[in-house]
């Protein structure tokens, strides 16, 4: 398995791969968010092209994450999401390395964290821990049980406050 930078001709195949991987979740006959999240998000100001990186195995893409610009209080940092990778290809290790890929690239562009909503069984075991630890609220408050902070090496404990999402998050 590879994982590398997306590129132009990987649209189509990242919105197969979020199409599958967030299917339970959509009304059934509709296109689950994520999907439109990610073109959104590509379109915007908040894409960071080097921290949206596919899986790719034998020419297939198998898998997607991505990272954009976020803020705390004034403080630039990274907001994960989403990650996908289809059901019939989960439990491969396909999202750990994508896990393990974009947060070392995060740390080696200088970024000090990375803020998530999400699971509290699986983000942990990349070093994501609840934001109120560091003192991080969300934009909306009933958020706040799955809202998770991983600091990066140029983290700071002076980076304290709301957390703000690039405007296509708001509008889900």
């Amino acid at each position: 398995m590879l994982i590398r930078r997306e590129n132009s001709a990987d649209a189509a195949a990242i919105r197969a791969v979020h199409t599958a991987a967030f299917a339970k979740t959509a009304q059934p006959g509709q296109v689950p968010v994520e999907v439109g999240l990610v073109d959104a998000l590509r379109a915007g100001d908040a894409w960071l092209p080097e921290l949206s990186l596919v899986a790719e195995r034998d020419g297939e893409v198998v898998g997607h994450v991505v990272c954009t610009r976020g803020h705390v209080a004034e403080t630039p940092v990274l907001a994960l999401g989403p990650i996908g990778v289809p059901p019939e290809l989960q439990g491969q290790g396909i999202g750990a390395a994508l896990m393990h890929a974009v947060l070392g690239a995060a740390d080696a562009l200088g970024e000090p964290m990375v803020v998530l909503l999400g699971h509290l069984d699986y983000y942990p075991m990349f070093g994501f821990e609840p934001a109120e630890k560091y003192g991080i609220t969300p934009p909306v408050p009933d958020w706040a049980s799955h809202f998770q902070v991983r600091t990066l090496v140029t983290y700071r404990p002076s980076i304290r406050g709301e957390f703000r999402y690039a405007k296509p998050f708001m509008e889900l």
